[in-house]
């Protein structure tokens, strides 16, 4: 017999308490301890077997994962190059930002190549995924469509289809009969990821699990359910906008800095192979406070266009907004600007902007950066023609050198730029002749040599 006690759980991070607590001791979090009823088993003692003993890692034969192709050059690179069997992959992302839509397109493309692909779906029915297969023409007799939330009938699906690839949309709407709370819990969330991560390990099957976001942007629900999964996958992007970029957060069979771009169009996400064609398209060169700098996403070189805007102010505490940009490193640019080279931000908003939605990381961006706020403050447009800027910023007003920036300027020869303003410790590893490289080696010399 089962002994029945009732405990209070936190939505946010999982605490239990076997009380009510107005604040979680474990996330800090106000009203969020739910009432839930645990059920106990008395089991016996369990004899473990002692199949496995310990070996050299030496004399352990390690093995190539075998992937499936998923029809998608872009998911493919983000994955590492393909879906590997027996793997659990969860992606994240606003609402309405585009997963089902990539996710039918990828289950369509995997059920013509290889055999039976089941999509399970708790948010719509059948006959709303059947109204968006036809649009996106993923119509293939392989693609198995099921509404359904029961954990237990989901299994029962899987054993008598058979599939070799399954996707669950979305891991919050499911449930599991012996647990007494809500779907979207912490307790159910839990229990009925084991159980896919149990299906798809035994099963040697991919499972694909899609997961709703916090309105802060983080993926809701325990932090467990990413210690979980082998891949994290996160949808960015503005629904206003037509481009979005898929981006690894986590990939136990593969690197986590590469990203995938693409673009929502009528029949679908299409994959952009040359996103810095398309982040450059409606660039002008001749604006004061733009510069095109160059950034490294995983192996790919991608150039971007960042915007500057310093407006003087008469507000007590000056406005700092900075949209695709660590607002930390906007900071620290503002600084080095100040003391180096005596230019007076206190009195002025600024405003920064990376254009297409991009969001960078690092400090590739820096010296374009700079660049760009001294041309929007001076009231003066960089006189390089259509000039590539890449380069560190050292607190001392120093530019410091970068990675892979041949790659770089490669890519800027490829888009017909003219001339690359680098860092002077850069140069050994530059033998571009068809643009003209400008290299400097302090932020006052840049500046010098660009205005």
């Amino acid at each position: 017999m089962g002994k029945s006690k009732t405990f209070f759980s936190c939505q946010e991070c999982g605490y239990e308490s076997p009380k009510w607590l107005g604040k979680c001791p474990g996330c800090g979090t106000w009203n969020s301890m739910v009432e839930e009823e645990k059920v106990e088993t008395f089991k016996r003692a369990v004899t473990i077997s002692a199949g496995n003993t310990p070996r050299s890692i030496v004399n352990i034969k390690s093995g190539e994962y075998e992937r499936l192709d998923t029809g998608i050059a872009e998911l493919n690179r983000v994955l590492g190059g393909g879906l590997v069997r027996g793997s659990l992959t969860l992606i994240s992302g606003d609402p309405g930002i585009g997963k089902s839509t990539l996710l039918l397109q990828t289950a369509n493309n995997i059920a013509n190549k290889f055999g039976k692909v089941l999509y399970v779906s708790g948010e719509e029915s059948e006959e709303q995924i059947k109204m968006r297969g036809d649009r996106l023409e993923a119509v293939s007799p392989e693609l198995y469509i099921v509404s359904e939330t029961n954990v237990e009938l989901i299994e029962k699906h899987i054993n008598d289809i058979e599939p070799i690839f399954v996707i669950v949309d979305s891991i919050q709407t499911l449930y599991k009969s012996s647990i007494t709370s809500a779907p979207g819990s912490v307790s159910q969330v839990r229990e009925c990821s084991n159980d896919l991560m149990r299906m798809s390990k035994t099963r040697n099957v991919p499972f694909f699990i899609v997961a709703h976001v916090t309105k802060q942007g983080e993926l809701a629900g325990p932090r467990v359910l990413e210690h979980m999964v082998d891949t994290v996958l996160h949808f960015e992007g503005e629904r206003t906008q037509d481009f979005r970029v898929l981006r690894t957060v986590k990939n136990r069979f593969g690197t986590t800095s590469e990203i995938g771009v693409f673009e929502m169009q009528q029949q679908g996400l299409v994959e952009i192979s040359d996103p810095s064609r398309v982040f450059l398209e409606e660039t002008s060169f001749k604006q004061e406070g733009a510069a095109v700098i160059g950034i490294m996403e995983g192996t790919r070189p991608i150039l971007v266009e960042i915007q500057a805007l310093v407006s003087e102010t008469k507000a007590v505490m000056p406005r700092r907004t900075a949209v695709g940009v660590d607002s930390s490193r906007l900071n620290l640019i503002l600084a080095v600007l100040e003391k180096k080279l005596r230019i007076p931000f206190y009195n002025c908003d600024v405003y920064v902007n990376v254009v297409g939605g991009l969001n960078i990381d690092g400090t590739y961006a820096d010296l374009g950066l700079a660049l760009a706020l001294v041309s929007s403050v001076k009231g003066k447009e960089i006189n390089l023609e259509k000039a590539l800027i890449i380069g560190e910023v050292g607190l001392t007003g120093e530019v410091r050198p970068i990675s892979y920036c041949d790659r770089l300027v490669n890519e800027g020869n490829k888009m017909g730029f003219k001339n690359v303003v680098i860092p002077y410790r850069n140069k050994e590893k530059i033998q571009s002749k068809d643009c003209n490289v400008v290299l400097v080696s302090s932020l006052r010399e840049a500046i010098n040599k660009v205005f």
